[in-house]
């Protein structure tokens, strides 16, 4: 009657768009959230960038192929998995995390989705819903799971606050701050001590 709800981004696997942006050497493509707050402004920017560029999914997802997940990361979730349910709430796309996916082992995940016209190239997303990370928590609450979370961002903190016991993995100085009230882990054999001592207190 467990389940942990894991950020992907920065905890199971880089940055996408930060790391494809190094890959195909498009600084525009650099930025964030953090430079720009309206995530539909953001998203269309991105959209039109890669348009500029004849960028389209297959060109994508064989750069991301290339990434691969975090060092330690695959162990780390497999060993999770003999003990607990995980599932991985991200605000990436599944056409994106479809090569991660494989080399995490197939993992669920929740995300959202891209949408490409007939030659590949990128023309729209969809959210799968607002604020998802939180409300997917509060669904497992109401069938009974107790719940603990890991992330790295804001983007992590309403998931982290909404499930029974919220970690933060490797986040920056400023989360740090803003968020005192969660422990802050910086490797995986960290990360895993504080999910059993989580789930301990809320037994």
């Amino acid at each position: 009657m467990q389940i942990v709800c894991l950020d992907l981004e920065g905890v199971l696997v880089p940055e996408i768009w930060i790391e494809f942006s190094k890959r195909t050497g498009i600084p525009e493509l650099m930025r964030t959230t953090r430079e720009e707050p309206d995530y539909d402004k953001l998203m269309t920017y991105r959209l039109d960038i890669l348009r500029q560029h004849k960028l389209g999914l297959p060109d994508i997802q064989k750069v991301i192929a290339e990434m691969g997940p975090m060092p330690g990361a695959r162990a780390f979730l497999d060993k999770l998995r003999e003990d607990y349910q995980v599932v991985i709430l991200s605000d990436t796309f599944y056409e994106f995390a479809h090569p991660l996916m494989r080399q995490l082992g197939w993992p669920t995940l929740f995300c959202h989705s891209l949408e490409d016209d007939a030659e590949g190239m990128l023309v729209n997303y969809h959210l799968r819903m607002p604020d998802q990370k939180r409300e997917a928590v509060k669904r497992f609450k109401e069938l009974n799971f107790k719940i603990v979370a890991a992330g790295d961002s804001y983007n992590d903190t309403a998931m982290l606050g909404e499930a029974h016991g919220g970690i933060l993995f490797h986040p920056p100085a400023n989360v740090i701050r803003e968020f005192p009230q969660y422990p802050v882990v910086l490797n995986y054999d960290d990360l895993r001590t504080e999910i059993d001592k989580a789930f301990a207190k809320a037994a």
